[in-house]
């Protein structure tokens, strides 16, 4: 679908005391090596140290779009998993797009070790259930004969697949973003457990009923995906403590996005849809409405009832150690600033009221709370091309902000970085040099994504959670959909997190939940 340590187990308040004593750095590098020694040194081995099929963690993929299937290869060749199903509403390779034409199958190409792999369909960009069982079915006939693999299982319906694969361990969830809670919840109430892109949910109410499920279930270790990718707060951290920048006021992160097209207007054409499409799954509890390709694939997420924005695409790789760190929970104040689109309808101009598509560009703030020893503080973020203000010390060096990147502001100073906290400097303040040397090299996303995998095997071996979790993840999720239904209203909103209600503003309640299409409710799922 997406075209795009040996301790207690500890409960949620464990967790968020382990992520901020432990830098995250150094936990991947010491459960790294626990979770790597696990599956080169298994408890059976069969002929050539690849591991007994006993313990392995059988595993269903769900969602099969290009950056599925980008995110599948690096899975498969971790030997700790093996994939035993697939499931999409979309059967064949038709329709898809992607950052270029040819790198996702040269990718496929190598990794299941036949150069003469075809996607098959309109034979342009590879996705959709049946390529999905190819590669994985290739893959273990090619590169891991000794296995003697059964075959991979394909599904349309992922409550189907629930239901007859009794021998699924876990699930990896690479869904459009209207799907990711229903399906996390979905297999959390089966006790399997889950990894899932970002967001958690495209909705407020639904993001808190997953992680309250799985609060309740803390056997089943989830993981979602960004935090992965997530930079490092220990500097920042050090010199904020050490009054470099006097007190923290405010924090400002920016990206590029979004980098698809962001509609104006509903579609108003009535296409087919395409063979081996099953349209109503695809749309699952959303409301229905006629097919069209510009709501599909990589473009979804410019739509509020399929996607997050740019802020639930990006926010999630740049925020969750903001928020871990400077123990950001739930904003008092939302104040969305948003871009317009306007037309003729002639001989007169109009603005078009837009509440269906995310704006070109906007700026949010979230206005937070003090919180123990850190006073309030307000969130900004930007995305689009938006930017803040230049600040006066790179003026004075006649420079400007990069494309991306994060700025803490405190009353006497502040501290640039990049987007991912990475390379952070104090460029007004108290001079301090860097107490912690880190290592400004950026991973590949096969790497990024090949960091976790061990971490989550060597967690449902051992029944232990870490902090890649889902609950972790908690207050981003809030945020990133507070983010959505303030642009939705395009009003300031005052926000009761007690109550999970907007307080000023009754009708953009409508916006933190949706209404489910029959058969479809997160109850029943």
């Amino acid at each position: 679908m997406k075209n795009d340590s040996a301790r207690p187990q500890p409960g949620p308040q464990d967790l968020n005391e382990q992520s901020q004593s432990l830098p995250r750095r150094k936990f991947i590098s010491m459960v790294g090596a626990s979770a790597a020694a696990f599956t080169i040194l298994p408890r059976h081995v069969l002929g050539r140290g690849y591991i007994a099929p006993s313990d392995q963690v059988n595993l269903a993929y769900i969602g099969l779009g290009t950056q599925g299937i980008r995110e599948l290869l690096p899975l498969i060749q971790n030997t700790g998993f093996r994939v035993i199903a697939v499931c999409d509403p979309n059967q064949h390779a038709v329709g898809y797009r992607d950052w270029d034409k040819l790198s996702l199958k040269m990718n496929i190409r190598q990794t299941i070790k036949n150069m003469d792999w075809e996607s098959g369909g309109d034979n342009l960009i590879p996705g959709g259930r049946d390529n999905g069982k190819s590669i994985v079915d290739q893959f273990y006939a090619n590169v891991h004969p000794e296995l003697n693999y059964k075959g991979c299982n394909a599904y349309e319906d992922f409550r189907v697949l629930f239901d007859k694969e009794k021998d699924i361990d876990a699930v990896k969830i690479m869904t459009p973003d209207h799907l990711h809670g229903l399906i996390s919840m979905a297999a959390i109430r089966r006790s399997k457990h889950v990894i899932v892109h970002k967001p958690l949910s495209n909705r407020l109410i639904e993001g808190k009923k997953v992680i309250q499920a799985a609060r309740d279930n803390q056997k089943v270790i989830t993981h979602l995906v960004p935090w992965d990718s997530n930079g490092s707060m220990e500097t920042v951290m050090a010199w904020i403590g050490s009054g470099a920048i006097g007190t923290l006021k405010e924090i400002h992160n920016w990206t590029q996005r979004p980098v698809w097209p962001q509609y104006s207007s509903l579609p108003t054409d009535n296409p087919a849809i395409p063979d081996g499409l099953n349209w109503d799954l695809w749309i699952g509890p959303e409301t229905m409405r006629n097919y069209n390709s510009n709501y599909t694939n990589m473009v979804f997420r410019g739509w509020y009832d399929f996607g997050g924005g740019s802020m639930a695409d990006m926010g999630h790789y740049s925020l969750w150690t903001v928020f871990k760190a400077l123990q950001l929970t739930s904003p008092h104040t939302i104040i969305p600033n948003l871009s317009h689109v306007c037309a003729m309808n002639e001989p007169l101009p109009y603005r078009i009221q837009n509440n269906f598509s995310f704006p070109m560009a906007s700026h949010v703030c979230f206005k937070y709370p003090a919180n123990g020893n850190r006073p309030a503080v307000d969130l900004w973020w930007y995305d689009g091309g938006m930017r803040p203000a230049i600040p006066e010390e790179l003026l004075s060096d006649n420079k400007q902000l990069a494309e991306e990147g994060m700025l803490f502001v405190g009353d006497q100073g502040k501290i640039l970085a990049g987007f991912n906290v990475q390379d952070p400097k104090i460029i007004s303040g108290t001079k301090m040099d860097s107490p912690v040397q880190m290592a400004s090299v950026k991973r590949s996303q096969v790497e990024q994504t090949s960091t976790a995998l061990p971490l989550f095997i060597d967690a449902i071996k051992n029944s232990k959670q870490y902090p890649g979790n889902i609950i972790e993840a908690e207050f981003l999720t809030e945020a990133v959909n507070l983010y959505a239904a303030s642009l939705r209203s395009g009003k300031l909103l005052k926000y009761d997190a007690g109550n999970r209600r907007i307080t000023n503003v009754d009708d953009a309640n409508r916006w933190l939940d949706r209404e489910y299409r029959s058969g479809w409710d997160i109850a029943s799922i």
